[in-house]
């Protein structure tokens, strides 16, 4: 952060700053959300057991809940568009927030859609696989980034 910018030069550099970063996320979230919507119409699709219907199921609810709250802070600025500084600010805040419950559903959508292609494949590994690949999303999104001290590279981060 510059030492020279203004408490609104701040918010507009932050709101910039959130939605680029949700440009990352949400072309994932889109593909995973399409390839979804089309397997229930795949010819195999009916062979698969309850138990992966409803993984399925929870899947498709976890990534359009999760596209939801990460596409809606663009929506919200469309929406709010000149409001205001104070509203900007409480968008922010509000944006950041819908931010990372969306990687929470999506990294749960992920790794219920890893189980549920691991069960059909390999049938008993699909907790072990699935509890890996929760595992690896906890450690790598939310874990490194909240942990005090050194970061990645043996630097102390110097802000947050």
């Amino acid at each position: 952060m510059a030492n020279h910018e203004d408490h609104k030069e701040r918010v507009d550099r932050e709101l910039i700053e959130l939605l680029n970063e949700l440009r990352v996320a949400l072309p994932g979230v889109q593909v995973l959300f399409a390839f979804l919507l089309i397997l229930p119409f795949q010819q195999g699709f009916a062979k698969i057991s309850g138990f992966d219907r409803g993984l399925f199921f929870a899947s498709l609810l976890t990534t359009s809940a999760s596209a939801a709250l990460l596409q809606a802070p663009a929506s919200w600025h469309r929406l709010r568009f000149r409001a205001g500084p104070e509203a900007k600010e409480r968008m922010l805040f509000a944006s950041n927030r819908m931010a990372i419950a969306g990687t929470v559903l999506l990294a749960l959508s992920m790794t219920l859609v890893v189980y549920l292609i691991t069960d059909v494949l390999f049938g008993a590994w699909a907790p072990f696989v699935a509890a890996g690949n929760a595992l690896f999303f906890s450690v790598f999104w939310y874990v490194l980034p909240l942990s005090r001290g050194r970061g990645i590279g043996g630097k102390t981060p110097s802000h947050t």
